[in-house]
């Protein structure tokens, strides 16, 4: 089989972060037109307790097979792999059964007028997590056989039927918002699951004639059919029935013991992930004390305040993780490595956690001062009216600092920790993760909705000091000091210090020229940016050389 793994994982994940991108921009644009015009509750249900249902259902009957069936082609009998996955569709049923009756039974609502629309959301989004563990073996089929633009072009159209549907009804009736999000979440699961039908009917239909050189079709050029049907002879599906379960004589022949085995395993994992990635929505749901505008507020704040480290920090520490791992061995003490990849690699890690810390804290020193102007641009002046959403940002700018230093600090430490000290620190996680769970819920109560950014500030700050004291313990024995990187440049820290304190001084004499008060912040942007130049310039005169020669290699490569 010619097809490149590598390539399609690199194109798959590439196209993953533009799918992200776009995602959160009509999110945000959704939101954005529901917050002005329907209200904060509406926001809360759909956005926190809705999606938190969806999450939840799916996470937990999908994930564990996929997993456990994704690479077992080679393995296992085809027929065991389907019969296994569609395990996914009975398990998220019942699923779907108890967590309908915990979502309306168990977690308050407190909005009658909401009760019948809530009712019919939940089973709406149960409904809709079944249909679309029905296309779960085309998912891993697709997956395995690398149609990665069959994956981009039906997320895309999923996005699109789904805004559509939900502008559509709520701009019709503007009273049927929760309505809306369930109609179109069922109506854009089901095209996708439809498609994938229709595409892989068309796929079986059209491979025989490929493979006799008869196959011609007007919209489609000769180099997308070889993309398709090239180096596809392993690809022994023939009707879409092969896609359906089959009895195979017995239990035993239907389904494969370690199959099952390495299903159950990733459920055991599945439950804890599920947990320590939703947390927050979990406790929001199951706290009293945040209303549902206030989770509203919440997860609008939360998906701004957040933009920073989806754009900006994970692509660098991706980027990094790799570069570590090929430069630092796990197994061998620093002093027994080659001495010059060592060199490298701390100047790297010096020189990333100087410019990550500088982007922390110029988030911070702004966001202090124009976190009222973003919302209000964003949300309306009714939408910052109660000064809880202002406040929620600039916790959170707080937070971008701490999660600029925890992303790389830990980054390296992942990148060279050994076996036994990654097994030592998963534990260690999930002891920070069910603390952060505990301290959420304790301050929330005291403090509201700050009380999660608090308590999320606390648990990053106590994973960046193991993460300070592994780097450490690692060059105990060498002369490099990487994490000094962390010490930004005097010259740097004054021109910030001066530019937050004209920003403030804008934001209050400006307030309502927001024009002026926005022209002020980009030339104290533009001082503090050439500060930074000033005393980095060594830093950017190597990025500078490296794209220079970048640029000349692949012009005479060319």
């Amino acid at each position: 089989m010619g097809r490149n793994l590598l390539m399609s994982s690199l194109e798959n994940a590439s196209f993953n972060i533009l799918l992200q991108i776009l995602f959160r921009c009509v999110t945000f644009i959704i939101n954005a037109w529901v917050i002005r015009n329907v209200g904060h509750d509406v926001i809360g249900i759909m956005n926190v307790r809705l999606l938190l249902l969806e999450s939840t259902i799916l996470f937990l009957s999908r994930e564990p097979f996929h997993r456990a069936c994704l690479g077992q082609k080679g393995e296992f009998n085809w027929n065991q792999v389907i019969n296994q996955i569609w395990l996914s569709v009975p398990l998220s049923c019942v699923l779907s059964a108890i967590f309908i009756y915990i979502w309306l039974n168990i977690l308050p609502l407190g909005h009658p007028e909401h009760s019948s629309q809530y009712t019919f959301g939940c089973w709406s989004v149960a409904f809709s997590c079944v249909l679309e563990l029905c296309s779960a073996n085309m998912v891993l089929v697709a997956q395995l056989y690398c149609f990665v633009k069959l994956k981009i072009i039906l997320d895309t159209l999923h996005i699109f039927i789904r805004t559509v549907v939900f502008i559509s009804i709520i701009v019709y009736d503007r009273s049927s918002a929760l309505i809306a999000f369930s109609v179109a979440q069922v109506v854009s699961i089901g095209a996708i699951v439809v498609s994938y039908y229709i595409f892989f009917y068309w796929y079986m239909k059209y491979k025989p004639l490929y493979a006799k050189g008869a196959l011609k079709i007007r919209f489609l050029s000769t180099k997308t059919l070889d993309t398709l049907f090239s180096d596809m002879e392993d690809f022994n599906f023939i009707s879409l029935r092969d896609f359906f379960p089959k009895y195979l004589g017995s239990i035993n022949t239907c389904f494969n013991k370690k199959l099952n085995t390495l299903t159950l395993s990733f459920a055991k994992q599945g439950v804890v992930k599920q947990l320590l990635t939703e947390g927050e929505k979990y406790v929001m749901s199951a706290s009293p004390v945040m209303t549902f505008s206030e989770q509203a507020t919440y997860d609008v704040v939360n998906n701004l305040g957040s933009l920073a480290a989806r754009f900006v920090f994970r692509p660098i520490e991706d980027s990094s993780y790799f570069y570590f791992t090929q430069m630092v061995s796990r197994d061998l003490p620093l002093y027994k490595q080659d001495q010059n990849k060592i060199h490298e690699s701390s100047t790297v890690l010096y020189q990333v956690c100087k410019t990550v810390s500088s982007i922390g804290l110029i988030v911070l020193v702004f966001g202090l001062s124009y976190s009222s102007t973003l919302l209000t641009l964003y949300g309306g002046e009714a939408f910052v009216a109660s000064g809880l959403p202002v406040r929620l940002l600039q916790s959170h700018c707080f937070a971008i600092v701490l999660m600029a230093v925890n992303g790389i600090t830990e980054c390296y430490t992942f990148a060279t920790m050994t076996s036994a000290q990654l097994n030592s620190y998963n534990y260690l996680m999930v002891f920070f993760s069910i603390s952060f769970l505990i301290l959420s819920y304790v301050l929330t109560y005291i403090l509201g909705p700050v009380g999660f950014i608090i308590s999320n500030c606390i648990n990053m700050f106590a994973r960046i000091l193991h993460s300070v004291h592994f780097i450490n313990d690692k060059h105990k024995d060498t002369n490099h000091k990487p994490l000094h990187g962390l010490y930004v440049g005097k010259l740097f820290l004054f021109t910030l210090f001066l530019a937050g304190c004209i920003c403030k001084a804008s934001e209050h004499h400006f307030s309502k020229n927001m024009i002026t008060h926005i022209a002020i912040g980009m030339v104290c942007l533009l001082f503090v940016l050439l500060s930074w130049s000033v005393e980095n310039k060594d830093l950017l005169k190597k990025i500078y050389a490296k794209f220079k020669r970048t640029e000349e290699n692949k012009v005479s490569t060319d």
